[in-house]
Parts: C-alpha cells; sequence; structure tokens
C-alpha cells in the first residue's frame, strides 16, 4: 500500500482550470520570441545540430559519425525538417534540397522544443500530485516561469529533451514504486533509456528505477528483477535512438569517450551549478528549497513516503554531483534538476506550513502564509523571465551580422545578459 501523508482538503482533486493557466502562462513565455536567437554558446550548438539534420537530409546518409552526443535528437528532428521541407515545397519556397541550408529548420526545431518544454511543465505537474494538488500546482508554476527553463524553450538543443525524459523517469519510477509490476519498472527504465540517447548525463536517470525498485519490498516477481528489467529495458531504449551504437561501433565508442573523458578544468563545479540555481530561482525560492530539502532528508529517513522522498532528494544530488566536472558554457546542464527543485520547493510552502497545524494554528492565517510564500517563489523569477524573452525581441545590434552555415543564414539574436 502507498503511504500516504495527511493532506488538506484541498490537496485531494486537481485544480484543472489553475492548471490550465500555468500552461497558458508556460506557453506564452516559451513561444514569445521563438523566433530570435540567444546567446552565441547556444546559438552556435542550435546551428551546429541544424546543420547535421540537413546533411542527413540531404544525403540519405542517417548514420550521425558524430557520437559525442547521442542521435536521439537527430532522429526526432529529422521528420520535423522533412514535413517543414515539404511545406515549404507546396508554399513554392524553393524547388528541390539544394536550395536549403540549416537556417531554414531552425525555428521548426525551436518550435518542437517549445512543446517538449510545455509537456515538462506537465510532468512536473503529474509528479507533484503524489504529494497534493497545490504540491503540483505550484511546482508546475515554478518550472513554467523559472528563466533557465524558459531560456531553454527558446533554443533548438538537446538540453530540454534530456530535462523531459528525466521527468517522465521520474514520473513512471513513482508509478512503478506504487504499482511494483516488472511492466511498470519497465517502462521507468525505457524512459531513462531515452534520457541517455539525447545526452550521455541522461544515464544519471536510471538511478530513479533502480532505486525504486531497491526500495519496493512488494516488487513482483522480485526487487532484483524488477532492477533487471529497468536495465534492459533501458538498454533496448537507448539502441533503438541510438542504433548506430551498434552499426557504426568505433566511431560510437570514439565520440562517447570523448563526451565522458577527463573532467574539464574550466567547469563549473558544484558552486557553479549551485549560484546557477540560486540566480535562476531567485533567492526567496533559493531559500524555500533549502528547507524543503531538508523536509525531503527527513521524510526520506522516517516517512511516510520513503520511496517518493528519497527519489526526490538523492537524484538531484547525484545529478548535481555528475554534471560538476563538465564544461558547460551555457548552463543548460542544469536543466533536468529544476522539476526536482520546484517540487521540493512547493513541498516546503505546503506541507511545512500545513506542519503548523500541530500548534493549533487555525486554518485562515496558514493559507495566507502558504499564499504568501507562494508569491515569493513565483514573482521574481516570473519578472526575470519576461525580462529576458523582452531582451530577446531587441533588435540586434548592427555589429551582431548573421551566423552563416553553408548557403543558409540563422537570424543572430541580441546579446542580452546571461538571464540566470
Amino acid at each position: 500500500m502507498v503511504e500516504r501523508e495527511w493532506r488538506e482538503a484541498t490537496d485531494l482533486k486537481p485544480a484543472r482550470v489553475w492548471l490550465l493557466a500555468v500552461l497558458v502562462v508556460a506557453a506564452a513565455l516559451r513561444f514569445w520570441g521563438i523566433e530570435v536567437g540567444l546567446d552565441g554558446a547556444v546559438r552556435a550548438e542550435e546551428a551546429a545540430l541544424a546543420d547535421r539534420v540537413v546533411r542527413m537530409m540531404t544525403s540519405g546518409d542517417l548514420n550521425p559519425h558524430d557520437f559525442e552526443t547521442p542521435s536521439l535528437y537527430l532522429y526526432l528532428q529529422l521528420p520535423v525538417a522533412s514535413v517543414r521541407f515539404m511545406a515549404g515545397a507546396v508554399a513554392g519556397r524553393w524547388s528541390g534540397l539544394a536550395q536549403v541550408g540549416p537556417g531554414d529548420f531552425v525555428l521548426s526545431a525551436r518550435i518542437v522544443i517549445a512543446l517538449f518544454g510545455l509537456a515538462t511543465v506537465w510532468l512536473t505537474h503529474q509528479i507533484g500530485m503524489r504529494w497534493g494538488a497545490r504540491h503540483a500546482l505550484l511546482a508546475a508554476g515554478l518550472v513554467a516561469v523559472t528563466p533557465l527553463h524558459v531560456r531553454a524553450a527558446h533554443a533548438g538543443v538537446p538540453a530540454m529533451l534530456l530535462a523531459f525524459f528525466v521527468a517522465l523517469a521520474f514520473l513512471l519510477s513513482l508509478n512503478a514504486a506504487e504499482r511494483g509490476t516488472s511492466k511498470t519498472f519497465a517502462w521507468a527504465g525505457g524512459a531513462a533509456g531515452l534520457a541517455m540517447a539525447t545526452d550521455y548525463t541522461g544515464a544519471s536517470a536510471l538511478l530513479l528505477p533502480l532505486l525504486a525498485a531497491w526500495m519496493t519490498h512488494p516488487a513482483r516477481p522480485s526487487r532484483l528483477a524488477c532492477a533487471f528489467v529497468a536495465l534492459g529495458s533501458a538498454a533496448l531504449a537507448f539502441l533503438a535512438a541510438v542504433p548506430f551504437a551498434v552499426l557504426d561501433l568505433p566511431a560510437f565508442l570514439d565520440g562517447f569517450a570523448r563526451a565522458v573523458g577527463p573532467r574539464a578544468e574550466t567547469a563549473r563545479g558544484w558552486v557553479g551549478y549551485l549560484s546557477l540555481l540560486e540566480a535562476s530561482l531567485k533567492w526567496p525560492a533559493t531559500v524555500i528549497l533549502a528547507a524543503g530539502f531538508a523536509l525531503g532528508a527527513v521524510r526520506a529517513v522516517k516517512g511516510p513516503g520513503h520511496v517518493r522522498w528519497t527519489l526526490l532528494v538523492v537524484f538531484p544530488v547525484f545529478f548535481l554531483w555528475r554534471i560538476s566536472g563538465d564544461a558547460d558554457a551555457s548552463g543548460l546542464a542544469l536543466l533536468p534538476a529544476i522539476a526536482f527543485a520546484s517540487v521540493l520547493i512547493a513541498n516546503a510552502v505546503v506541507s511545512g506550513v500545513s506542519l503548523l497545524r500541530r500548534f493549533s494554528i487555525p486554518r485562515a492565517p496558514r493559507t495566507a502564509l502558504i499564499v504568501a510564500l507562494t508569491v515569493a517563489a513565483l514573482l521574481p523569477p516570473l519578472l526575470a523571465s519576461i525580462r529576458l524573452v523582452r531582451a530577446l525581441r531587441a533588435p540586434a545590434p548592427p555589429s551582431a551580422g548573421s551566423l552563416r552555415l553553408d548557403d543558409a543564414h540563422v537570424a543572430a539574436p541580441s546579446q542580452p545578459r546571461d538571464p540566470v
């Protein structure tokens, strides 16, 4: 039986109207200004990926050849680019593949990534429902307005796709722990495999189903069997999304070695990524996050809900350790941790304040405190995201020029300050 914490009546039923409002805000922030670019580091990666997609489309060679980044992102964008080409041909924009270049497909790639960003907001809500409706709504709202998440949704790079699959693996691992069947652990493992097929750091998502299997005592047929099922499903999902890992094994091994080789001297480290998290969430939400992490650590030990609390507090620590040695100029490597941080903040606000009922504090003051903390957590990142999107839409300086790839142009953005 799944352990349940005490809940207010308002936590028992999802608020669909408010969730719709959160998704509308999330969509506005992600699609507003999507046609313009970001900073140089992100724009260069985006252009290089678009170039690889175009080369696959024009040559018919589905082998990426370069495996420093896994191929799921490319295979996802390839049919989108093909549909975009056919639509342009019908509209009379071009009459052959020789007339197109990477710049013609950047916008469609960004739209796909923005949709995955919107889906990640919804997944965070579904994760938060394991604690309560108010938790879910606040967690989804935080993901919706966090500047780092908004920034990533404007770029046709794999970071948002990785965040989506990590959140999906978390949700499916929670479901597997609740149901305790090998089938549910297979689904969770498959999501983790797709995360790894997006970026090798996504292999960290395997911790979620494996930890859930180890902690689920009534797992059927056994905890060990469920763990092996999750591992096998992850391997199959990875190979389905990166088939040339087998078909072109030398190139894959070479690219993998470059990607996960010695840690970079220019890495941000723990302190750098924690500073980046604070800069994106802003200090009120960061203080609440610290309280939420402390609450989560206690609940992971004492319960109720040992499994879900353990997954919630262990994974972000492990993931932060994993990326701390990587060189990431854009800071988007932190993105998968945002959903976990948002759920921890939501728990600090809702569950933390609800503990005051033990001191006979009436419900009205507790509700007022939850509202005040919610505003304190949401308003600063929301304002920062609005400033970010407005900065992206500002006219580019004359010296910015454009980024030229082959015979296509990718519009250069203005150069706003790092929003996070």
